[in-house]
Formats: C-alpha cells, structure tokens, sequence
C-alpha cells in the first residue's frame, strides 16, 4: 500500500535537504562573494521547486479537464513537480536570477508530465517515476545552465571566464556547447558501462519479475513463502490462483533442468565456496584446530550448505504446489 500523508512529507524533507545541497556546495559563506552565491542557491531552490509544483499541478488539471470534462487536481503530480523542479535548478542554482530560476522550474513540471506519459506509452516500467524526475529534468538543468547563467555570477567563482549564458550572449554559445558535449558523455559513459551489466541482469533473469511471478505474488517467487489471500466467496477467483500456481511451479521444475540454470548455479557454487574460504582465513589458527577446519573440510562444508538450502528450497516448492 501508499500513503499520500507520507509522499507529501517525504517530499518536504527532500526539499529542506536540497537547501543544505545547494547552499552547502560554497563551502563557506565568510566572503561576500560566497555569501551572496549561498543565498542565490537558497532562493533559487525555492522558486523552482515552487514553479515545478504549480505547473505540473495546473498542466495535469487542464489536460484532465479537456479528455473527460472533469477538472481533477492530483497531489502526486504535484509532488513529483516539485522534485522536478528541485532536480533541474540543482545545476545552475547559484548563477542564475530569481527570474530564470522559476521558468526552469516551471519547464520541468511540464517536462515530468511529458516524460511519465512517454513511459507508458513505451510501456516501460518506472513505479517511482525516477527516469523523468531525475534523467529528463536533469538533463533539462544542465542545459538550463548555457541557457540562463549569468556572466557575473560565474565570475565570482571562475574570474578567467568571458561567457556566460547564450541568452546573454546570443553571439556566443561556448558555455551551452560545454553543457552539451557533458550531456552526451555522460550519457556515453553510463551507456557503454551499464547496458552490458543490465544486459547480463536480464539474461540471468534477475532484472525484473515477470508476469507470472507477479500474478502468484512475489511472496512465492522471491521469497520462497506463501502469499496472504483475500477471504473471496467467488470460486473461479480461487480456480485461477490455483492454475496460475501450477504454472508457476511446474516452469519452477523445467528452469532447474535448464543448462541456463546449470550455468548459473555453477556460479553461485563458487561465490559460496570463495567467501566460506574468505570466512575461514579470518578464524584464529587455534579455533580453526579445535574445531578442526581443513580447506578440504571447508569446501565439503560449503558444498553441502548450497546442497542443504537446494533441498529445502525444493521441499518448500513442492509444498506449495500441493497446498497454494
């Protein structure tokens, strides 16, 4: 379950949070220059996520309104406004003015709104709305940033600089390349190094359940218990859990016999056997001879633990096949 009082008060801490992010990022404020960056940080902060919050809430509420003639006011829209807004002015928080700071803010309330319809409509997973919080409207701030920063701003922390934003010199965009060419390597490097890791994820099956394990619930599948039930009175309702189960342990048995399955435990053989080795080293000499730990012993020992929780994995499955 959920609790909006909770979402909105999670928020809330995030947003005082973000004053000691922002703010704190100056290190000190015993200089004027300093003094006055940390109180831009901290004013900025506020009118963006202000202006996020607004326009996701008043967006969702006109697009409401035009597909059902109904006007609805969604709190978690707002919520998750606010954090846009907090995400993208996160970049350029101290070199911006108040002005620009709610327009970026404002741009990704819409941003977020956008971006959570495109995931659906891609039909990717994303429960915490993460990809269009924190990716798209990151993205959106670091731009934001060769967009709107003032020349002056950034002189008080870059004194060599002779740019600043384009919109402040629309004749020079070497600040907004510089955020771009950023964009695309850290888009690159995160790619190249996390696309072969989800990929192997996704090949072992562990990136995410399907929609068996989810319909049998993820008591059973992940956790190797039995799922609460509902007290229902309709029997085709009890029918369906039932074959829904039986699916579910009968492809349960096949996996086990497959050699992809082979593979894998194979791998999780030897992690065991390395850190119940790991283990051992870390023993006194002398406990290890009283209790007589030889490696041969310690690998029989590992070997017959992985053995000992097959089986008792195995019995729980069967169990719950009989007995849903």
């Amino acid at each position: 379950g959920h609790s909006v009082a909770l979402k909105v008060l999670g928020t809330l801490i995030l947003w005082f949070g973000w004053y000691g992010f922002s703010t704190g990022s100056t290190y000190f404020i015993t200089t004027t220059r300093k003094a006055f960056l940390a109180q831009n940080a901290a004013v900025n902060t506020t009118l963006a996520a202000a202006g996020g919050t607004m326009t996701s809430l008043l967006v969702n509420a006109w697009l409401v309104e035009r597909h059902t003639g109904e006007t609805e006011f969604n709190l978690s829209d707002a919520l998750f406004g606010c954090l846009s807004g907090l995400v993208s002015i996160t970049n350029g928080c101290a070199y911006v003015d108040s002005w620009a700071a709610f327009i970026i803010g404002m741009v990704s309330g819409i941003i977020y709104l956008g971006g959570t319809k495109l995931l659906v409509k891609a039909r990717i997973d994303d429960a915490v709305d993460a990809i269009p919080t924190h990716m798209f409207c990151g993205l959106w701030g670091t731009v934001a940033v060769g967009l709107f920063a003032v020349p002056d701003y950034l002189r008080m922390t870059h004194e060599d600089i002779e740019y600043g934003g384009w919109f402040y010199n629309v004749d020079n965009g070497r600040l907004l390349g510089c955020q771009m060419i950023g964009i695309l390597f850290v888009v690159g490097w995160v790619s190249a190094f996390m696309l072969p890791f989800f990929g192997l994820l996704h090949y072992l099956g562990w990136l995410r359940a399907d929609r068996l394990e989810e319909i049998v619930g993820l008591d059973i599948s992940y956790h190797g218990g039995i799922s609460g039930r509902t007290q229902s009175d309709d029997n085709d309702d009890d029918a369906s859990r039932q074959e829904h189960l039986d699916a579910y342990f009968e492809r349960k048995r096949l996996r086990r016999e497959s050699s992809r399955n082979n593979l894998r435990r194979r791998v999780i053989d030897r992690l065991t056997d390395s850190l119940h080795r790991q283990d051992v080293s870390m023993i006194p000499s002398e406990s290890n001879e009283n209790i007589n730990n030889t490696p041969a012993a310690s690998e029989e020992v590992g070997r017959d633990s992985v053995i000992s929780s097959e089986d008792t994995w195995q019995s729980n499955a069967d169990v719950g096949g009989n007995h849903p």
